[in-house]
């Protein structure tokens, strides 16, 4: 087995609870419109919400928009304005990176490996997440799928992430959440796959990923039995 040189991670639900954070947000932020004059019942306006961003997708840049709409049947910036500051507020209160992800990541960079993130999503909402999370100085390169077209689980992301950090299949190690999107291609690429059991996927069916861990730390001991450590 060759010499560990690097490690990739996911970002959401792996670096962090991007689960709990958004729920909490996007419910917070409902409630406010509400009270700025969105006329409906709240569990009915969660419902309308929840079934926009499944059809549109997470990343889609204008849901409460598009509630108000639903809703409302017009344009009223003033309380789509009083969701999105209410989301965004309660986001900077909530947003913190898991217990001993920074500890972790200090000691993978003192150990001289490359680390990397491949994630889903906008580049600036992603950077912002890492920027907010006070991480993002550890990592020497971050690829998003907006800026190459294809996300998880195209091989021909994981290859490009690859590609960007110089590193082999062999010689990399992946850290992810989701079997399906992170650990099932990132094996396909004969790279060495880690699995956090942390966030909403936490409880997937999973024979694929080669380690399991509930805390991000326990990444130390495998790097080690890995031979990646100096």
């Amino acid at each position: 087995m060759k010499k560990i040189k690097g490690v990739i991670f996911d970002l959401d639900d792996t670096l962090y609870n991007s689960s709990e954070f958004v729920n909490i947000a996007r419910r917070e932020a409902v409630k406010s419109m509400i009270d700025a004059g969105l006329n409906i019942n709240f569990d009915k306006a969660m419902e309308i919400l929840n079934r926009i961003i499944k059809d549109k997708g997470s990343n889609y840049g204008k849901h409460f928009d598009d509630l108000v709409k639903a809703i409302l049947g017009r344009y009223e910036p003033k309380i789509i304005a009083t969701g999105i500051i209410t989301y965004h507020n309660v986001k900077v209160a909530l947003l913190r990176p898991y217990p001993y992800t920074i500890k972790t990541l200090l000691e993978l960079k003192n150990f001289g490996l490359k680390l990397g993130v491949l994630t889903d999503g906008l580049a600036i909402k992603q950077w912002e997440k890492l920027i907010r999370l006070g991480i993002h100085p550890f990592f020497d390169d971050v690829i998003t799928s907006e800026e190459f077209g294809l996300g998880k689980p195209h091989l021909e992301f994981f290859k490009y992430g690859l590609d960007r950090l110089n590193l082999n299949p062999e010689e990399t190690i992946y850290v992810g959440d989701r079997v399906d999107k992170d650990i099932q291609p990132a094996k396909e690429l004969g790279m060495i796959t880690v699995r956090i059991l942390k966030g909403k996927y936490k409880n997937m069916k999973d024979d694929v990923s080669d380690y399991q861990i509930k805390n991000i730390y326990e990444l130390i001991d495998i790097i080690k039995k890995l031979g990646g450590n100096k």
